[in-house]
């Protein structure tokens, strides 16, 4: 089994560098093992792999959140499984290291089609739902492959022509420094073709504005700045691009009797001073129902209760958090004569019981004393 490296020692920062931190160390990084500028050095394309894909999870605030959190394995956990190769590295990093050198590599394909933008909801569920989850659909405004030119940008019965400057490669090649680049081609703006004859529907843009009724299923044990990734629901591709996704951002109300705590759910229950001295059986609300709770005699203003696995589940593993009790004892107000006589009563008693414990830690502290 192989070892990941940390990607803040990869790229030599600490946890708390910020995006500009970051990118920099990258940058250096990328300039120095360049597989185009050490050809043939396995041990320089692996350095630039490994530094690419701590690059790629340090400067997205989510994955680098979860790294933080869970490390390597949280990573794996959400899906996320790095590059597959060299082209995986340029194609995701293109405008990165047309910062980073000033052209695009030569490694990179261009490609005529471009992945469609990501689009972003936001949601707001109830305390219950986002507790226990629930399927919705929300409505989503974007842009389409257009169906009557199915993203060609033509008429129909019309085809784009070959870009005569680039050949239909989208791109003009030429070599500096240590590198062999390509530029994209200023007459085709890179898509290698020219639309002569623009479909009369989406007016030669390939696309089209609609609106769109997706289901969303929210998984239970969601919470506010949880966030859902639908993959392929965000703005189209073009020229045969893919689609992005669409980001549904959670925000959870509050509840008036159970308060969240990660899993646990914290609730704070009024007793009388009466059932807390001589003990009761109480009926308490749970998430799911109500359950009895058996009070001690004795018990104490703020003693805790636990009933476990009555909490909200995990969105790691499903398990379920416990519900925990707080006793709050309430004080009797607005009292009889015959309440007060009886209180008086008790409270005399217990003066009694007071003032003898004192005597005796008095003579004990005597004795000691006097030794």
């Amino acid at each position: 089994m192989t070892v990941k490296r940390d990607y803040y020692e990869i790229l030599g920062v600490s946890r708390n560098a910020s995006e500009s931190d970051i990118k920099g160390s990258y940058r250096k990084l990328a300039m120095k093992y360049h597989p185009d500028k050490n050809p043939g050095d396995k041990e320089a394309e692996e350095k630039f792999k490994e530094a690419s894909e701590a690059y790629q999870v340090l400067s997205d605030p989510q994955k680098r959140g979860i790294y933080d959190q869970y490390g390597h394995q949280g990573l794996e956990g959400s899906g996320f499984s790095g590059f597959g190769g060299f082209e995986d590295i340029f194609s995701s990093f293109g405008d990165i290291f047309e910062d980073f050198f000033g052209f695009s590599s030569g490694r990179r394909s261009r490609g005529r089609g471009q992945r469609g933008a990501d689009l972003r909801c936001d949601i707001t569920l109830s305390f219950m739902e986002a507790a226990f989850g629930k399927e919705t659909e929300i409505n989503v405004e974007k842009t389409e492959v257009c169906p009557e030119c199915k993203g060609t940008a033509c008429e129909l019965g019309t085809q784009p022509e070959t870009c005569r400057h680039c050949g239909g490669s989208g791109q003009i090649s030429r070599t500096q420094g240590f590198f062999t680049v390509r530029t994209a081609c200023p007459h085709c703006r890179g898509r290698g073709q020219s639309v002569t004859h623009p479909c009369s529907n989406c007016r030669g843009a390939g696309r089209v504005r609609i609106n769109k009724r997706v289901a969303v299923k929210i998984p239970a044990g969601v919470d506010t700045e949880s966030r859902l990734r639908l993959t392929g629901e965000g703005e189209a591709g073009t020229y045969g691009g893919p689609p992005g996704d669409l980001y549904v951002f959670i925000h959870t109300e509050t509840h008036d009797f159970f308060e969240r705590d990660n899993t646990d759910v914290i609730t704070r229950i009024p007793v009388s001073f009466i059932q807390a001295a001589l003990g009761d059986k109480i009926t308490v609300p749970t998430l799911t129902g109500e359950k009895i709770l058996e009070i001690p005699k004795g018990t104490q203003p703020g003693d805790i209760f636990r009933f476990q696995g009555e909490g909200i589940p995990s969105l790691r593993n499903g398990n379920r958090g416990d519900q925990i009790i707080q006793m709050i004892i309430k004080t009797p107000t607005n009292l009889s004569k015959k309440q007060e006589a009886l209180l008086k009563e008790f409270a005399a008693l217990e003066s009694g019981k007071l003032t003898t414990r004192l005597k005796n830690m008095f003579k004990g502290d005597s004795a000691k004393a006097a030794r």
